[in-house]
């Protein structure tokens, strides 16, 4: 059996002043198994996001612990966060969020350097991942040169320029069209079959259906 990766203990988060508060998650725990391909679903503004942003240490929850690989986040400062944020964790989002003014190869290679890689091994690793998502043609082409499901590789790309054991992605598939998400599902299942860890926030049942978990999220609580 495989052994826990991400784990959280019941988890809130309160967003607001006492006078005006949101309960995004109320009392969540949940465990995700190393290697396993885990779906977060729900209804549109339940928590499913903020569940995400939780388990990849984007921020912190109001109560509640959480595990990442091992290490409970709640003592770490910033800096340490951080540290195994970017040692442990890819991140994949519905917009892409790739910067416009450089090229699909800068994209990863600013990844590359902001996780401390060598400068000589940033290069060769970009257009090998680039390779990966099936994009080696596209390796100086700039966003707005790219279709959306190519941009969504090339996000998919950067996820991995750290060599991260999980990927966390919040709708990675939801501006993509049927043709741009088989090609995206195609890739995710294939790194599941490498070992990694998946974790998907989403409203789209195709994916759902080819998860080994579940997860409901609904009114900031897990449900059956």
């Amino acid at each position: 059996m495989n052994e826990i990766i991400l784990k959280t203990e019941q988890v809130s988060k309160v967003y607001g002043t006492r006078d005006v508060s949101t309960v995004a998650l109320n009392g969540v725990s949940l465990e995700i198994a190393q290697g396993s391909f885990t779906c977060i679903v729900g209804p549109s503004g339940h928590g499913k996001s903020t569940l995400m942003h939780l388990l990849g240490g984007l921020d912190r929850p109001s109560s509640g612990k959480v595990w990442l690989d091992g290490t409970e986040l709640s003592n770490l400062d910033n800096n340490s966060l951080a540290k195994l944020r970017g040692a442990k964790v890819g991140f994949v989002f519905q917009f892409f969020n790739l910067l416009q003014g450089l090229t699909a190869q800068e994209n990863i290679e600013t990844a590359m350097m902001l996780a401390g890689l060598p400068e000589k091994t940033q290069g060769p690793r970009a257009l090998e991942l680039l390779a990966m998502v099936g994009l080696a043609d596209k390796a100086g082409s700039r966003p707005s040169q790219l279709s959306g499901g190519q941009q969504q590789r090339v996000a998919i790309a950067r996820a991995l320029a750290n060599e991260p054991e999980i990927l966390l992605m919040d709708e990675p598939t939801g501006n993509l069209d049927s043709a741009a998400e088989a090609e995206v599902l195609a890739i995710l299942r294939t790194l599941h079959s490498q070992g990694k860890t998946i974790v998907i926030v989403t409203h789209n049942d195709a994916i759902a259906q080819t998860a080994e978990q579940i997860i409901h999220v609904k009114d900031g609580k897990i449900v059956q």
